[in-house]
């Protein structure tokens, strides 16, 4: 352990509250809060964070702006400043947030999907490096996360390695879902400053591209993911996304962290969007929530099991073992609600499901982060039947509103949902492994009985559930070891050199 605090830079492409697509941005709004109250003598750390400005944030005042050496030009950086506050413990702190603006790449509707993306986050990467000695703070580690800032390692190992500001800068690289990998023509080469001796298995060539993706892995001192057997299982064949080989070679430097979540915005005590409040000592008006959220999907109000889905439609998700079993599933006394959109054959799958039960299914497609908060505290379980899932926030969420999980054993839902054992009255959900229908149906059938047939062990079954700790706090106090372990690393590196 360190004796003082560390200077930390999270870099991530979205960050809550500012931009979000996905649960990266929970990440990366969520952890710097903790990361910036834990360490010795609770004394926390300066912690940063670094993300593009994008047209619709309005946030930030004007802090400086420079020309960055970029692809053979100048781009100018204007480096706006705002913030997120952690509160824990009766301790609060101001993190500062540095917004990366450059009209011409991030003035735009959306956030991805453009033609110049390997330029777009190539530019945004060395405008992070290129920023910190004008802000004259030298973080001790950098948190790169996701393939749009894997050039940042590599920067600091090529283009800055002879800087004595950067050489001492080390880097952690977070693996968010290994299918997005950032992969390029062969001519962003030109773009990171590279020449062809680059484009080369043993360095960024990955099948014929430029991956910004096997940047971050190949280059950062460590690397991690979001779940302990995600880490193990991306080192599979059917699984790492052509990348396996190389996170076999790196295999001693990955390591899988488990997300948390916040509890202070998940707690159903206190939650204001919910129907009824409720503790481990009062589950008992957990029962209103259901009532409350058959009413609003249009259902029979009744005291029947209540299965939640609040997920994107996509294949990822294991929709198609619902569309399997769906029938079968509806031949009992029960009742399933669904939050989500996507992909349109899944919406139109759901619709169809709707039509055919209109008195079992309740069914809203898009996003409703309000709805989201009643189906997690008014549903009995909640169904995540991933086909993969690096890591999962649905399950913790669900967890902390005493919403009984019903999952598929693969990356972080493995590591956070244990079998429920009705001898021993241990675990906190229901699961299984192979990816089928037929074990799903039996999986789900297990869950209804315990709640049709033995409620007292169902109720204790909820307040283990209410119980849990799932927050940043513990995933925190995992990073920060992880970024000593880093800095550690890059200071003998340098005695060596």
């Amino acid at each position: 352990m360190f004796d003082r605090p560390l200077k930390i830079l999270l870099v991530s492409p979205e960050v809550v509250p500012f931009a979000k697509t996905g649960g990266l941005a929970d990440v990366a709004g969520s952890l710097p809060k903790a990361l910036a109250v834990v360490g010795n003598d609770n004394a926390g750390n300066d912690v940063r964070v670094a993300m593009p400005r994008y047209q619709h944030i309005e946030d930030g005042s004007y802090k400086t702006d420079f020309p960055v050496p970029f692809n053979n030009r100048h781009e100018t950086a204007i480096i706006r400043e705002s913030a997120i506050v952690s509160h824990y413990r009766g301790i609060q702190k101001t993190i500062p947030v540095y917004l990366v603006d450059n009209h011409h790449y991030f003035f735009r509707e959306g956030m991805y999907m453009f033609d110049d993306e390997a330029e777009r986050f190539a530019f945004f990467s060395k405008a992070v490096l290129e920023m910190l000695p004008r802000l004259d703070w030298q973080p001790d580690v950098i948190h790169c996360n996701d393939w749009q800032s894997g050039p940042i390692p590599l920067f600091l190992r090529t283009h800055y390695r002879q800087d004595p500001f950067y050489n001492r800068i080390a880097t952690v690289f977070t693996i968010h879902n290994l299918q997005y990998q950032g992969n390029f023509p062969k001519r962003s080469l030109k773009i990171l400053g590279l020449g062809d001796e680059f484009f080369h298995p043993e360095r960024l060539e990955f099948y014929g591209s430029v991956s910004f993706m096997k940047a971050g892995i190949l280059y950062s001192d460590l690397v991690s993911t979001v779940s302990r057997t995600y880490a193990t299982e991306i080192q599979r064949p059917d699984m790492g996304e052509r990348m396996d080989g190389l996170l076999r070679k790196r295999s001693k430097d990955l390591y899988g962290i488990v997300n948390g979540i916040n509890y202070h915005e998940f707690d159903p005590a206190t939650d204001p969007r919910i129907h009824r409040n409720y503790d481990k000592n009062s589950i008992a008006n957990k029962k209103e929530n259901k009532y409350a959220i058959q009413k609003e999907m249009g259902l029979p109000i009744k005291d029947v099991p209540l299965i939640g889905l609040i997920t994107r439609l996509v294949d990822q998700k294991g929709l198609d073992l619902i569309s399997e079993i769906i029938d079968e599933l509806m031949e009992g006394e029960l009742q399933f609600v669904v939050l989500g959109s996507g992909d349109r054959y899944y919406e139109q799958m759901f619709e169809s499901i709707k039509e055919r039960y209109p008195e079992k299914i309740g069914l809203h497609l898009g996003f409703n982060a309000i709805l989201a908060q009643r189906i997690y505290a008014g549903a009995d379980m909640f169904l995540m039947p991933s086909r993969f899932e690096p890591c999962g926030l649905g399950q913790m969420i669900s967890l902390r509103y005493g919403t009984i999980p019903i999952v598929r054993y693969t990356g972080g839902l493995a590591d956070t949902v244990s079998d429920y054992n009705p001898d021993t009255g241990s675990g906190n959900g229901f699961g299984f492994y192979e990816y089928s229908g037929k074990k799903l149906l039996r999986t789900i059938k297990r869950a209804l009985q315990l709640y049709c047939e033995k409620p007292d062990q169902w109720d204790k079954l909820v307040k283990n559930a209410l119980g849990l700790d799932f927050s940043w706090a513990r995933s925190g106090a995992e990073y920060l070891q992880l970024f000593q372990e880093a800095i550690n690393m890059r200071i003998a590196l340098q005695r060596i050199a």
